[in-house]
């Protein structure tokens, strides 16, 4: 099954190949966690629900799940045990490792907070087990599990046919458009562009689809980026000139608007390296696909930004 699986990818290259796996793996990871329980407590959010879920055409390294309930308690090596098991039962060798907090992780961006919950896997999967070569493949995965989220999102649950048919519990489409749209105005990279980001939010305007900005507004209160929420007073997303902004046009909870969002996006637009953003964005997405950055600029995004929708 996993050579049939691998193979389906039509693999022509080192990086479609390592991203080939790494999907394989994700898709078993989920797999493992719906039959623990996990999703009974968690919904999975993130650009890798985004691909696997709604054909998002690119890959993601990650997997983000929040949780559904606060619960500053929650720990995820119980269910990560018995993750660990669904792959030996396919026969893959598995390293599951929780990763200790720490204070440098936690101030690490406005979204990992001192509340989150890390674990990284490390997957060793013998290339002659899926007929490559005889290396040794290795393929790290970031898991992320939110413990004090911000709340107000909507879930649904959905198939997963590989390895074997789970449900798995994911954010509907518009908080997810919600997460992505406070991710990539809010989110502190520093001289770092996420083209990624910019990837998803053109995917977005151009399905049509609609954010849901009662949960944009409730990351951005979260996060300190609106309304003086709890971290506002420590400099929010990026500090300096952002927090200048938030000064002069951020308001109390409940009057954020669709004007807003669109001069917030179109602030980022002015100051963005379009060929820093074309660099990261190919990285994720197949060869022949290359194609769809040429149309990035400046005026190209203000126009999506004129086509962005909300509910």
């Amino acid at each position: 099954m996993l050579r049939t699986w691998f193979e389906s990818y039509d693999a022509k290259n080192l990086g479609e190949r390592n991203n080939a796996l790494r999907e394989i793996m994700q898709e078993i990871a989920l797999t493992g966690l719906s039959r623990a329980g996990f999703f009974n407590h968690a919904a999975f959010y993130g650009g890798m629900a985004l691909r696997i879920f709604y054909q998002l055409p690119r890959y993601s390294e990650d997997l983000d799940f929040s949780l559904l309930v606060k619960d500053a308690s929650f720990r995820m090596l119980p269910f990560l045990q018995e993750m660990e098991a669904e792959f030996a039962a396919l026969d893959l060798r598995v390293r599951v490792s929780e990763k200790v907090k720490s204070k440098a992780s936690a101030i690490d961006s406005a979204f990992l907070k001192s509340e989150t919950s890390w674990s990284e896997l490390n997957f060793v999967v013998e290339g002659s087990d899926l007929n490559l070569t005889n290396e040794r493949i290795n393929i790290k995965i970031k898991l992320e599990v939110d413990t004090l989220p911000p709340l107000g999102f909507q879930t649904e649950s959905k198939l997963l046919l590989r390895p074997y048919s789970v449900y798995v519990n994911v954010m509907e489409l518009p908080d997810l458009y919600a997460g992505k749209m406070h991710a990539l105005l809010f989110r502190n990279w520093q001289k770092r562009v996420k083209g990624r980001d910019w990837f998803d939010f053109e995917w977005y305007v151009q399905r049509g689809e609609k954010m849901r900005l009662a949960h944009f507004e409730a990351r951005a209160i979260e996060s300190g980026d609106w309304g003086g929420g709890a971290s506002g007073a420590a400099g929010g997303a990026d500090g300096g000139a952002d927090a200048a902004v938030r000064d002069a046009t951020g308001g109390p909870a409940g009057t954020m608007t669709l004007e807003y969002v669109r001069d917030l996006l179109n602030r980022k637009i002015e100051e963005l390296d379009f060929e820093m953003a074309k660099e990261d964005a190919v990285r994720f997405i197949p060869p022949e696909d290359a194609h769809r950055l040429d149309m990035w600029s400046a005026d190209y995004f203000r126009e999506l930004v004129k086509r962005v929708k909300v509910i």
